[in-house]
């Protein structure tokens, strides 16, 4: 047993002061107290306000070794200009170059920086299965045991994804050049849950194992079916609606678009999380709300990559919930991405505080949708400080000058719109306590082999 005290923290009834909060041997909270008397023993630091710590509900960890790579103008698309095809295009030549032990140094580095931005766990949606050209690793889980062997380093709770990744694009069509290193066809992909059920149950007992179609893309409706029955249990995460594009090709293929085909199809229910869910109809985004399925908001990769804009008035409006995460990872920051989320609804619709209902806060309602939507979409039990939960916290520094004068929810207003990563002191996830003053408790380690990794890598690419 562990035990923290903090002068302010958020509970699920509000702001409270003096809060005693005790941590069980098996990472979950045993007891939160307010009003309460700091005791021999107890942790406490002056100046720390204690809150709820959410999740990063998807990422794709080697994508951040490719920050500031792909900012150059590249060649033009079929659209005419450089877009998300185009990059995409360079993630592929990029991935060719990884080796397993890349893979695990880059994803380290990666969960290192989500603890330190006050993230507590990940999704992290992997489908980098295979070597170059499609060929199996001798073990057809090397690259998923690389990431569980990164999250254990680290710490952070892990909800692993393995990605069913079949066809190259729609119509069934065949997997070409870099996509061969995803490529399952529904046998090979059982083979391969197998192997991280293993993989999973030698890990914290806060891991959770879901399971990802890629998209409407890279998995046909016959899969999409067979797969469910074999994964009837546990988080379901899908990229869905990301592009213009992508939304034209399943019409012309399926004759609905991509979260209308979902929704008709595919049992959709709280289990699931459409990741991007960008482009909708408002039918489309008033049935998905209702659903229960999360939408899985990535605000500065989307940012990056031009993806478009969520309609997050009208699905909040519908009770949906969000979650958020950083995908490619190009930047991680917990606070920039509720930021991004929230400035791109001003800039749509030319209007302030645009996804509070009126008189509420914006930071507050930001942070405790995602925490509910990313608890929701990681099949985690966590998102409150409450008894039974998951001990998922992050204290922030109240002595931080962007937060001076600033009180209860303006603290949040303070962090999300005017801070800075420095906010962040002490991050535990599952009661492990991995980010003390500030850094990782091994980032020094973290951070050379990263160095290393990336100086070998630099020169094959």
């Amino acid at each position: 047993m562990s035990t923290l005290f903090v002068d302010k923290a958020l509970l699920p009834d509000g702001w409270a002061r003096n809060v005693r909060l005790v941590m069980g041997q098996n990472g979950r909270i045993a007891d939160v107290s307010a009003g309460a008397e700091r005791q021999a023993g107890d942790e406490y630091q002056s100046s720390r306000i204690l809150l709820p710590a959410p999740a990063n509900l998807h990422s794709h960890s080697f994508q951040r070794a490719m920050a500031g790579m792909t900012e150059n103008h590249g060649p033009a698309s079929i659209a005419g200009s450089d877009d998300f095809w185009t990059w995409r295009t360079l993630m592929y030549a990029f991935l060719d170059h990884l080796t397993p032990g890349d893979i695990e140094a880059i994803a380290a580095l990666t969960f290192m920086e989500m603890l330190e931005a006050g993230f507590a766990t990940v999704g992290e949606f992997h489908y980098v299965h295979h070597q170059p050209g499609g060929v199996a690793y001798d073990n057809i889980a090397e690259t998923s045991e690389r990431i569980a062997a990164a999250a254990s380093q680290t710490g952070i709770g892990l909800t692993l994804l393995p990605v069913l990744y079949t066809y190259g694009a729609v119509n069934e069509q065949p997997l070409k050049g870099g996509q061969q290193r995803f490529g399952c066809d529904l046998e090979r992909f059982s083979k391969l849950m197998d192997a991280e059920r293993r993989i999973v149950a030698g890990l914290p007992e806060d891991t959770v194992l879901g399971m990802a179609p890629h998209s409407l893309r890279a998995v046909s409706p016959r899969l999409m079916r067979e797969a469910a029955g074999l994964w009837s249990s546990g988080p379901v995460h899908i990229h869905a609606a990301e592009q213009v594009r992508e939304v034209e090709d399943v019409v012309e293929w399926l004759g609905a678009r991509p979260v209308e085909w979902l929704l008709d199809n595919a049992d959709i229910d709280e289990r699931w999380c459409f990741i991007h869910a960008t482009h909708m109809t408002p039918d489309e985004t008033r049935r998905m709300a209702e659903s229960g399925a999360v939408a899985g908001l990535c605000p500065m990769t989307e940012s990056n990559l031009g993806d478009g804009i969520f309609e997050g008035e009208r699905f909040l409006a519908a009770k949906g919930l969000f979650g958020i995460g950083s995908d490619s990872n190009i930047r991680i920051s917990l606070h920039e991405e509720l930021r991004t989320l929230e400035y791109s609804q001003r800039l749509q619709d030319r209007r302030r505080v645009v996804l509070a209902d009126s008189g509420k806060s914006a930071g507050r309602t930001l942070y405790e949708t995602a925490l509910s939507g990313g608890a929701r979409a990681m099949g985690r039990d966590s998102g409150a400080l409450a008894p039974g939960l998951y001990a998922d916290l992050v204290a922030i520094d109240a002595s931080h000058l962007s937060l001076a004068g600033l009180k209860d929810d303006q603290v949040l207003d303070g962090w999300i719109f005017a801070g800075d990563q420095n906010i962040v002191r002490d991050v535990w996830s599952a009661g492990r306590h991995m980010v003390r003053a500030g850094r990782h408790i091994r980032r020094d380690a973290i951070e050379a082999r990263y160095r290393t990794v990336m100086a070998g890598l630099l020169q094959r690419l």
